[in-house]
């Protein structure tokens, strides 16, 4: 014991005699720039930029070091630099001439073949949709990802004609990705680094690829769903054969590579974004999130916005916090945030209890140690029969004794670990199968996964059944089998437990999620440097995984609205947005409201948005919401900003307010938000709209609005008589409480002229008095 004292004292000392000498930490800093104020004195921003950072400076250092602060120069869509500087070095530039604002570096996560069919973009007997006028307008879509296998024949670009003469990206080169990898469908491949590189040290190249390709295999799923190329006869280990197609196969593929092994990186995403607009792009894909900061402190939300500006459509996953309300992420209004629902194909499993009772789940499992039907196995089981996590029951690395598991079926619980990796737990403990019960956080929600060992998951209800049956039954035993793939599953789609939901808490009267797609048990191109669990001991090699999350939902509203584009070349972003949630549908196959996967009970807008994607109708739309730069602008207006946090939206074009907006909920927004605010003198709210004629010249829009329990809804004028196409009328709607209630209210407002139905949903909240 003295000579640890002793040992402590010494560290101590040392770390006082270093302290004075130590150099200060430094950390990756996004600095934005007003243009406009760069002096004459300087030939180019970059210079003024590099100056300006080496005026903060506060050790000396060579030349090389100085060049090392720079990870970044930012100038398409925003402009600054992403810099190494200790806090004392940022709080002095923040003082700075022509610095706006200074963002620290954020860690974003990744929110990870029958899609065109059961969108509709697929007949039975048909591909028409795909036809040569669309392809005619050739539209890329920029993917910020993990990256891209090359080799998937997703992205064959045979019969595809020459790369647009309009772009300008590049083929960039690394380790096993060279200049023959990109082709006619892959136009562009960049990777970003810098920042990841500051934060974590150098990526090690025997170990990941520096390069754009993709050994995590998210990155290759989502640019296929977006538009990879017809492959017959695609599948997962036997599930869901079919013929995969992105949502545009005539979409070019970009992919940015902005997520390692460690995370996603703001400065890397953000330089990503800036390159894409610069090369070209006409659509982002981002499936990936980090949290929920004010607009002026949202790195993501001020690059997407420049995007925006350039009019570059922007679709973000929502993320996968669901079933927990408040749970979103991506929420500006100029982005379009995608939740997540099922489709009408489910991969059945079956536990049939020793007691003789059958419980159906789903799995993806296939290999060779299949159990046999006609024999029982013992199950094992240490926790509770709580809905609640238990740490005896969720197998993690180290839980399970063999001498306990070894040669039984082990049931676990959902949660801390991934599912399939508490198999992996289990088969190395010796045991021969997993049932995977869903707690409370998951509810009746079924996720299918490519499991190492024979494995079942089951909902929470069925696993409280099996889990009373293994507790009180001291020879309790099962077996497992597996069905394979259905087709025509009722009800869908269902709303995912996992997907994130509103309100936006940010601005409650944008509401948010925009819409649903499908994002459950999607099956696209996968890498070959990964097995389809993405678990290190996973030693199969597949061309196709199915995957679950927003990160699969995002990609098929990015393809379709590459569709849209491709059919509308002269649509801005807002338009493209408007089409697809004005003809989203808010009923199942069942002709019943969308479900909530999550106990089984009807889906809200906070849910569900505007409604479950209709791409076919979304081409035809008859009337669109739209939205120019400078509206958003004066939204922005309406939060509360201070001039200076204002100056960083307003980079390209030196806006300022107008004041055209009387409050948030003005904004021309497809979905109506109505709040009423704490006072209850307040009892009436008017908002307003205008809506663009895309349909026939001559067309009478009649208006139909839901009853509402607490307030008397009208619109005026209730019929809109369009004489010319384009032509824009206004329409105002009013609010008027009849009693104030605790909970929000839902309905919708729909312009019919006959053809087309022009659906908004409507959400009434009346803010509780302070």
């Amino acid at each position: 014991m003295p000579g640890i004292q002793v040992q402590w004292l010494l560290f101590l000392f040392n770390l006082v005699l270093c302290s004075g000498t130590a150099p200060l930490p430094k950390k990756t800093y996004i600095v934005q720039m007003d243009k406009y104020l760069k002096p004459d004195t300087f030939t180019d921003h970059l210079q003024w930029y590099a100056s300006t950072i080496k005026s903060v400076v506060t050790e000396k250092e060579d030349v090389e070091d100085e060049e090392d602060r720079i990870l970044y120069n930012y100038q398409a869509a925003f402009h600054g630099v992403a810099a190494r500087l200790s806090e004392q070095e940022a709080e002095k530039l923040e003082e700075q001439n022509g610095v706006v604002s200074i963002f620290p570096e954020t860690i974003y996560r990744l929110h990870t073949t029958r899609s065109p069919l059961f969108l509709g973009l697929e007949p039975e007997k048909s591909t028409s949709i795909w036809n040569e006028k669309l392809a005619s307008h050739d539209v890329i879509v920029g993917v910020l990802d993990t990256g891209i296998w090359p080799e998937s024949p997703s992205f064959n670009d045979t019969g595809m004609p020459a790369v647009p003469v309009h772009w300008k990206g590049a083929c960039e080169t690394g380790r096993a990705f060279t200049a023959h990898h990109c082709n006619r469908k892959i136009v562009g491949a960049r990777v970003f680094y810098r920042g990841y590189e500051a934060a974590t040290g150098k990526i090690n190249e025997a170990e990941e690829y520096k390069s754009p390709r993709d050994q995590d295999g998210h990155g290759t799923h989502t640019a296929a769903t977006v538009g990879g190329s017809p492959v017959r006869g695609a599948n997962l280990l036997g599930y869901a054969h079919g013929t995969a197609r992105g949502m545009n196969p005539a979409a070019r593929i970009a992919a940015y590579k902005v997520c390692w092994v460690g995370g996603c990186f703001s400065s890397d995403i953000l330089s990503a974004v800036d390159r894409a607009v610069a090369d070209g792009v006409n659509v982002l894909s981002i499936s990936l999130g980090g949290g929920v900061s004010s607009y002026y402190r949202d790195s993501l939300s001020i690059a997407t916005f420049g995007a925006m500006e350039r009019g570059v459509f922007v679709s973000c996953s929502a993320g996968n916090g669901g079933p927990d309300p408040i749970s979103l992420t991506n929420v500006s209004p100029w982005i379009t945030t995608v939740g997540a629902s099922t489709l009408d194909r489910d991969f059945p499993s079956i536990v049939k209890l020793g007691n003789g009772s059958s419980i159906t789940g789903v799995s993806l499992y296939k290999g060779g140690r299949n159990l046999s039907n006609e024999k029982q196995y013992p199950l094992f089981y240490t926790g509770s029969n709580s809905s609640s996590p238990d740490a005896n029951s969720l197998c993690l690395e180290g839980t399970l004794d063999p001498k306990n598991v070894a040669g039984k079926i082990v049931i676990c619980d959902r949660g801390i670990s991934p599912r399939v990796q508490k198999g992996q737990v289990v088969k190395n403990a010796g045991g021969v199968g997993m049932i995977l019960v869903n707690t409370a956080a998951n509810g009746e929600e079924l996720v299918a996964d490519c499991h190492l060992l024979p494995a079942v998951a089951v909902g929470e209800n069925a696993g409280k059944s099996i889990k009373h049956y293994a507790l009180t039954n001291p020879k309790a035993t099962a077996t497992l089998s597996f069905l394979g793939t259905k087709l025509g599953v009722r009800p869908s789609p269902v709303v995912a437990a996992f997907s994130s939901r509103g309100p936006n808490f940010l601005t409650l009267e944008i509401l948010k999620p925009d819409m649903v797609a499908p994002g459950v048990n999607i099956l696209a191109a996968w890498t070959r440097d990964m097995g389809p669990s993405s678990l290190a001991t996973d030693r199969r090699r597949v061309n196709f995984n199915i995957l679950s999350g927003t990160s699969m939902s995002c990609p098929h509203v990015s393809g379709v609205a590459a569709l849209i584009k491709s059919s509308h070349p002269d649509w801005s972003p807002a338009a493209i947005k408007s089409a697809l949630m004005t003809t989203s549908y808010i009923h199942d196959n069942t002709k019943n409201p969308l479900k909530d996967a999550s106990d089984g009970g009807l889906s809200t807008p906070y849910g569900h948005g505007a409604g479950h994607i209709h791409p076919l109708k979304a081409l035809d739309p008859g009337l669109i919401y739209d939205i120019e730069p400078q509206d958003y602008f004066e939204f922005l207006c309406t939060q509360g900003l201070t001039r200076s946090q204002l100056q960083v939206f307003a980079k390209f074009s030196n806006r300022s307010c107008r004041n055209s907006l009387a409050n948030a909920g003005d904004l021309n927004y497809p979905a109506i938000s109505a709040v009423f605010p704490e006072s209850a003198n307040v009892t009436a709210v008017t908002l307003h709209r205008t809506v663009t004629n895309v349909g026939p010249a001559m067309s009478n829009y009649h208006v139909s609005v839901s009853q509402f329990k607490g307030a008397i809804v009208s619109v005026e004028p209730a019929v809109l008589k369009f004489t010319l196409k384009h032509q824009k009328l206004p329409y105002q709607v009013t609010f008027k409480t009849r009693s104030r209630l605790t909970e929000p209210e839902f309905g919708h407002l729909i312009w019919k002229d006959g053809s087309h139905r022009v659906r908004s949903p409507v959400v009434i909240t009346w803010l509780p008095p302070i």
